[in-house]
C-alpha cells in the first residue's frame, strides 16, 4: 500500500466540489424555517460564513476552546492552516460527503457540519496533523488532548489518515501515532488502531483503501488490512489480512470474502461464511 496516496498533505486526490457550500446554505436556510429556536446556531456557525472553511476554522475553535486555550487564538490558528494548505479542506468536503452517502441517518450535510463528533473530531485531527508536521508538536499535542476530551475521540497527531473517511458514533475512537488510514474507509464507535508493547518506532496498523471496520475492532500491531476488506464487530486482528475478506473473531480469522466491492461504502455489517 503507498503512503503517498493516502496521506492529505503529500498530494492525496480529491477536487473541491463547487456546489457543496451551496447546498449547504439552503439547507441552513430550509433549517432554520422548520426549527426558528436554532435560528442563531444555524447563522453563527454555518450563514455568517463566507465558505466552508471558515465555518470549519468556526466550530472547531468553538468546540477546542478551554480555559487553557481562548477561542480567538483557535480560530486563527485553524484559519491559517487552512489558508496554508486547502487540501485539507478538500479532505474535509470529501469527508463530508462520505458521512452523507454512507449513514442512512444523515439526510442534509448541515448534519455532520453542526452535530457530528466523528466529523467534527476527524478535521480537529486534520489540524493536529498539520502541526504535527510543521514541528509545532506541543501545539498539536494540545488540539489532540482537547480532541479527546471533546469529543472522545483520540488520534494521535502523527497519524496518517486519508480522505472520504467517515466515522461512525464516534465514541472512543484511539488510533495511534504510526497508524495509516486509507481513502474511503469507514469505521464505526470503539475502534482501536493500537500497538501491542512498549516498543517505539513503527507499530501500528496500515489500513488499505475501502476497508469497513466494525464496532468494537481492535487492530493492533504493525499489520496491514489490505483494501476492500472487513473486519467485523467485537474482532482483534492481529495478523496481516488479504485485500477484500472479511474477518471475524477473537483472535480475527478469515471467514470468508468482503462480499463487494466497496464494503466502506455498503456499510453492510452482516456476515456470509463462505470459507477461508
Amino acid at each position: 500500500m503507498s503512503t503517498q496516496s493516502i496521506s492529505i498533505h503529500d498530494g492525496a486526490p480529491g477536487a473541491r466540489i463547487p456546489s457543496l457550500w451551496s447546498q449547504v446554505r439552503a439547507e441552513a436556510a430550509e433549517a432554520i424555517r422548520d426549527e426558528p429556536l436554532l435560528g442563531a446556531l444555524i447563522h453563527g456557525g454555518l450563514l455568517h460564513h463566507p465558505d466552508l472553511q471558515s465555518a470549519l476554522a468556526y466550530r472547531l475553535a468553538l468546540k477546542l476552546a478551554s480555559n487553557e486555550m481562548s477561542e480567538q487564538i483557535l480560530r486563527e490558528l485553524t484559519d491559517r492552516a487552512y489558508a496554508d494548505r486547502p487540501e485539507i479542506v478538500r479532505a474535509a468536503e470529501a469527508d463530508l460527503c462520505a458521512v452523507l452517502e454512507r449513514d442512512p441517518a444523515t439526510h442534509r450535510l448541515i448534519q455532520p457540519l453542526l452535530f457530528y463528533k466523528g466529523f467534527q473530531a476527524l478535521q480537529a485531527y486534520r489540524l493536529a496533523h498539520l502541526l504535527w508536521q510543521t514541528g509545532r508538536r506541543d501545539m498539536a499535542y494540545f488540539v489532540q488532548m482537547r480532541c479527546s476530551e471533546a469529543f472522545g475521540v483520540d488520534i494521535h497527531p502523527g497519524a496518517r489518515v486519508g480522505m472520504g473517511v467517515m466515522i461512525d458514533h464516534a465514541h472512543s475512537i484511539v488510533i495511534g501515532e504510526t497508524a495509516v488510514v486509507g481513502d474511503n474507509v469507514s469505521m464505526l464507535h470503539s475502534v482501536t488502531l493500537g500497538g501491542t508493547g512498549k516498543d517505539d518506532g513503527d507499530r501500528h496498523p496500515k489500513i488499505g483503501e475501502g476497508v469497513l471496520i466494525g464496532a468494537g475492532a481492535k487492530v493492533l500491531g504493525n499489520i496491514t488490512i489490505g483494501a476492500h476488506s472487513r473486519i467485523a464487530a467485537g474482532s482483534v486482528v492481529l495478523e496481516d489480512v488479504p485485500p477484500c475478506k472479511t474477518v471475524a473473531g477473537v483472535p480475527a480469522r478469515i471467514v470468508g470474502d468482503a462480499g463487494c466491492e466497496e464494503p466502506a461504502a455498503a456499510m453492510d455489517h452482516r456476515i456470509q461464511v463462505t470459507g477461508a
